[in-house]
């Protein structure tokens, strides 16, 4: 785990990498709005939306948002949303040009979730007289709870298709088929399982940060 960290660049070139990503969301939205694609404008201003959530959790419930969190989450935002601007000039999406495009984003959105349920389990566990959650128990769970959130996710998905196809629009999320939804499924349980092995590394403080916020309303 200490060679990973060494790999990650600084916590300066983490922090630069997120507004430089951030500031391509901003563009992305006004390429969305110039080209009057309504998809664009809503993935990518629900990408800005998400930004915003580390520094608000960090001020005003105080839950330690490093730059390596900071950095995952925009990332996850950011290469969905640019996914669905696509390369200038293209008349197609990301999603449709480039084959793997749509399992990398679905890994790491489940990463996503599943670090949600990773820390609140934690927290739980650290919080609760007499609730004891082995370790194996905390892997299958996350598992779990991505795979219940990847179904409501895909039942979305053909919801707004259906809906965007009765009143003529475009649809905001495409499914591509019962393949590609397979697929999902896949490459989400790659993402949890990825945060079962190693979410301790990285999400302990946030765990300790929500563990410290239950206590203080027991008291």
């Amino acid at each position: 785990m200490s060679n990973l960290t060494n790999w990650l660049p600084s916590q300066h070139r983490q922090r630069q990498l997120t507004y430089l990503m951030e500031i391509g969301l901003i563009g992305m939205l006004f390429v969305g709005i110039e080209r009057g694609n309504g998809g664009i404008v809503i993935n990518t201003g629900v990408a800005l939306i998400v930004t915003q959530l580390p520094p608000l959790l960090e001020r005003d419930y105080e839950i330690p948002m490093d730059p390596r969190l900071t950095l995952w989450i925009t990332t996850a935002v950011f290469l969905h949303a640019f996914g669905t601007v696509g390369l200038p000039g293209a008349t197609t999406t990301l999603y449709s040009q480039v084959w793997w495009w749509d399992h990398m984003t679905h890994a790491l959105s489940a990463s996503l979730v599943a670090g949600v349920g990773y820390a609140t389990v934690r927290a739980l566990h650290e919080h609760a007289d007499g609730i004891y959650f082995p370790q194996r128990f905390v892997a299958v769970f996350i598992l779990l709870f991505v795979l219940a959130f990847g179904v409501l996710w895909e039942i979305l998905e053909f919801a707004i298709a259906l809906s965007a196809e009765a009143l003529g629009i475009r649809a905001v999320l495409t499914q591509y088929g019962l393949e590609d939804t397979m697929l999902d499924f896949v490459f989400n349980s790659i993402g949890a399982i990825v945060v079962a092995l190693w979410g301790g590394a990285y999400l302990s403080d946030v765990s300790g940060a929500i563990h410290e916020r239950l206590e203080s309303r027991t008291e």
